[in-house]
């Protein structure tokens, strides 16, 4: 069974940074694509970041592109998300999640079947 659980959410002044970090049980990560997403209230979901755990290819979203790394730590089974120059418009609960059998990146939500339980981000002007 797959778990994933998120850490590293907070209050951050715009042009600042924050970490989210996601660790995923079970003897799966390695054949898993990771993504984080995020939701604003009132906004649909949005694709953030992908990263293909096999192959280490990356997928950014064009909003986060430049300002967002997704990175990953085999030896730990976490996905981490990077986030510098942080603005207002960040501000959402981001959440990890994991897809298999998926053969690269996606910022489709529906490919991916397994959900962390979210941490919220805000980002004051």
């Amino acid at each position: 069974q797959v778990q994933l659980v998120e850490t590293g959410g907070g209050s951050v002044q715009a042009g600042g940074s924050l970490r989210l970090s996601c660790a995923v049980s079970g003897n799966t990560f390695r054949r898993a694509t990771m993504g984080w997403f995020r939701q604003a209230p009132g906004k649909e979901r949005e694709g953030v970041a992908s990263i293909h755990i096999a192959s280490g290819a990356t997928l950014y979203a064009g909003s986060v592109k430049g300002r967002f790394t997704i990175s990953q730590d085999n030896t730990e089974s976490t996905v981490y998300l990077q986030m510098n120059s942080l603005k207002p418009d960040d501000t959402a609960t981001y959440s990890c999640a994991a897809g298999f059998a998926l053969y690269g990146t996606t910022l489709y939500s529906t490919s991916y079947r397994h959900w962390g339980q979210g941490t919220q981000v805000t980002v004051s002007s």
